[in-house]
């Protein structure tokens, strides 16, 4: 089975400490990861010799970690992807209004971890599809998706999104929806803002009005299943093409919601990475108005 190598340098400040308290609090390794390397032939190693979690540590040790591939079980289908950034650790794919982001009972071949599988097989890779951000199946824009074990965990909850929305109603300035958000009593898909809901946290910023539709940017601290339709349709304003929430379905036929940024740390290099994915033609043809000039 081939493996992926993680390489780390002990700097000056981590002289002293053990393998153990390096690989947790400064390569950010989680003690999973930690426990399956241990069981693997040469999983951690300093200076190539093999390295246990106890043995304390010297600046300018070189710690090296061999991740063992992981296999995905997606079923490749052949399809388009659009690729915004990729490197041996990550891949971001923009992604189009109708397609679920990984398989489910009712979508088990038209999905992009579908489409990414047979990337994978025709380049002769193989990974487990870890998707860092997930979109609603009619939600366009940026989805995230980690290699490997180690880049999953280190960015879990630490990337930050922007979105563009159009809503319906005149909004204007910014603000805050801090209303949790709970499972709609009855169904198995609806959210609800409701006091016993999990704590949830909007950000908007009103760009552009025009009749009765704005467009907005918004961002999120948590990452609730449905939040930007929920906490807009609790406010009043529903997102246009959203029938779920309230909104209508006059102009366009689907939300009008689309994954504009994407902003990390990236776990390897630690350089900051920002990445970016313009509006759609459909919601920009459906409010062009709203949308000229808009990136």
């Amino acid at each position: 089975m081939s493996t992926k190598k993680l390489v780390f340098t002990v700097p000056d400040d981590c002289d002293g400490m053990t393998a153990r308290v390096f690989l947790r609090k400064r390569a950010d390794v989680s003690t999973r990861i930690i426990t399956l390397l241990k069981r693997e032939k040469d999983g951690i190693l300093r200076d190539k010799k093999i390295l246990r979690t106890i043995d304390v540590l010297r600046a300018g040790d070189v710690i090296t970690l061999n991740l063992p591939e992981d296999k995905s079980e997606i079923i490749p289908v052949e399809g388009g992807l659009d690729i915004i950034f990729e490197d041996d650790y990550l891949i971001a794919l923009d992604k189009p209004a109708s397609m679920p982001v990984h398989p489910t009972k009712k979508h088990q071949l038209d999905t992009l971890a579908n489409r990414l599988a047979y990337l994978q097989r025709k380049r002769g890779e193989s990974y487990v599809f870890r998707a860092l951000n997930r979109l609603d199946k009619d939600t366009s824009g940026l989805v995230l998706v980690a290699k490997d074990k180690y880049a999953a965990t280190a960015l879990k909850n630490r990337a930050f999104k922007k979105y563009y929305a159009v809503c319906e109603g005149v909004v204007t300035g910014d603000g805050v929806i801090s209303s949790p958000i709970r499972l709609s009593d009855g169904s198995k898909i609806k959210r609800v803002c409701a006091p016993d809901g999990q704590p949830a946290v909007t950000h908007y910023e009103a760009l552009r009005t025009y009749g009765s539709h704005t467009l907005l940017r918004l961002w999120l601290e948590t990452g609730r299943t449905h939040q930007i339709r929920c906490h807009m349709a609790d406010i009043g304003h529903p997102l246009a093409g959203d029938d779920m929430y309230g909104g209508s379905l006059g102009i366009i036929a689907r939300q009008a919601l689309h994954c504009c940024e994407c902003g990390f740390t990236h776990p390897i290099s630690g350089e900051k990475v920002t990445l970016g994915s313009p509006l759609p033609e459909d919601i920009r043809a459906a409010f062009p108005y709203l949308c000229e000039g808009i990136d």
